[in-house]
């Protein structure tokens, strides 16, 4: 489905935004994968995302859509996220800030 940029920024809104990163470029989906804002749609990006409805039978409305990393999905039949995708911490120290992000295949 074709949504209105101003649906596509509303929906980014909602993903997760971290302090260490610029919110306006980098969130993580509900999978914990990192999405480029400016890679929606491109499905060949590491960093592609989608827009996903997460309610069973729910309009196509803000408050339903979900922002899910391309290789990511939303299965609503039993209600939770279908991740292959995740955030890549390898040799990423607890306490440190992740400065370069980084994905990989669950």
């Amino acid at each position: 489905m074709a949504y209105t940029e101003q649906v596509i920024d509303q929906v980014w809104r909602r993903a997760r935004a971290f302090t260490e990163l610029n919110p306006e470029t980098w969130r993580e989906d509900e999978c914990g994968a990192w999405i480029r804002r400016g890679d929606y749609g491109q499905e060949g990006s590491d960093f592609g995302w989608k827009i996903e409805n997460v309610s069973a039978g729910g309009s196509d409305t803000p408050e339903n859509l979900r922002a899910f990393h391309h290789s990511n999905g939303y299965d609503r039949a039993n209600r939770r996220p279908t991740c292959r995708v995740t955030a890549d911490r390898t040799h990423v120290p607890t306490p440190e800030q992740v400065r370069e992000p980084r994905n990989r295949k669950s």
